[in-house]
């Protein structure tokens, strides 16, 4: 779940989900530990949301909740030029050191 969406929750309901969350990874847990887990992937977010969950109700609780924004559209979104990083000239890159290990073990 999108942090927006869960902004828009009251506190009980985010308790509500957080509890269903934690079901959820409970249930992940044994599946996982039998074998039977197909979406590893899913342990992890469930994981996140809970911790998202309980940040966003902490903070609705302190009132210092930010308010829900809307997302914004990518033609609304400024436009962001990326320039290329820098190489470094080619007699500052590492060199390999085969050639000098090869004279060493010829001596």
């Amino acid at each position: 779940m999108k942090a927006s969406d869960a902004r828009t929750m009251t506190v009980d309901q985010l308790d509500d989900e957080v509890l269903k969350l934690k079901k959820e990874q409970f249930n992940l847990r044994f599946q996982r530990a039998t074998g039977q887990l197909e979406n590893t992937a899913r342990v992890r977010e469930v994981r996140r949301d809970i911790a998202r969950m309980l940040t966003i109700a902490k903070q609705k609780r302190a009132g210092t909740a930010p308010a829900a924004k809307p997302t914004a559209t990518k033609s609304e979104r400024p436009a962001v030029k990326r320039t290329p990083k820098p190489r470094p000239p080619v007699s500052n890159r590492t060199k390999p050191r085969l050639a000098s290990r090869a004279k060493a073990k010829r001596k």
